[in-house]
């Protein structure tokens, strides 16, 4: 799996707002310059997070984007999900094989409620495993969110007490 690079500019975007605040919203050709992308590229990213409601375009000669909710409540999950769209990762294409038929408990070309085992699962295992993966990889985009890559940018950042 590979997120696209509009995700990455995405979510970079999404940080620099968060550095500049409320009091300053970030106009388009400043933005660009310092993600070095294209502003027509950026625009097309920005119109997705700004129709989701992630941030919200400030008009006016001074104008530009601003976060539309506190960067704390927007979660990197939720940025992949309106940039790369919402659907799932993996998908058992196997389902006629009889592979497939054996790991969901039944005899290779028998009907599907003519089930040899009763104790298996009804699952595909492999979209299982897979589905549990997916699971614990959108739980941690989640539980990272715009605001938690700003703290630790800024603990990074400042300057450690001199040890003597």
């Amino acid at each position: 799996m590979q997120f696209s690079k509009s995700t990455d500019y995405a979510l970079h975007a999404l940080i620099h707002l968060g550095l500049s605040g409320k009091s300053q919203n970030v106009g388009i050709k400043a933005l660009s310059s310092t993600l070095g992308v294209s502003e027509s590229y950026l625009s097309k990213i920005m119109s997705k997070l700004r129709q989701d409601g992630i941030i919200r375009a400030v008009p006016g000669v001074n104008g530009g984007y601003e976060l539309a909710r506190p960067a704390e409540q927007i979660s990197f999950l939720d940025v992949i999900l309106v940039i790369e769209g919402r659907q799932q990762l993996f998908e058992c294409s196997n389902s006629r094989s009889q592979q497939h038929q054996l790991l969901v408990g039944q005899e290779p070309g028998a009907a599907t409620e003519d089930v040899q085992c009763r104790h298996k699962p009804k699952v595909c295992l492999v979209e299982k495993v897979m589905l549990g993966a997916e699971q614990q990889l959108y739980q941690y985009l989640q539980e990272h969110t715009i605001q938690s890559v700003l703290d630790e940018a800024l603990t990074s950042c400042s300057p450690q007490e001199d040890k003597k």
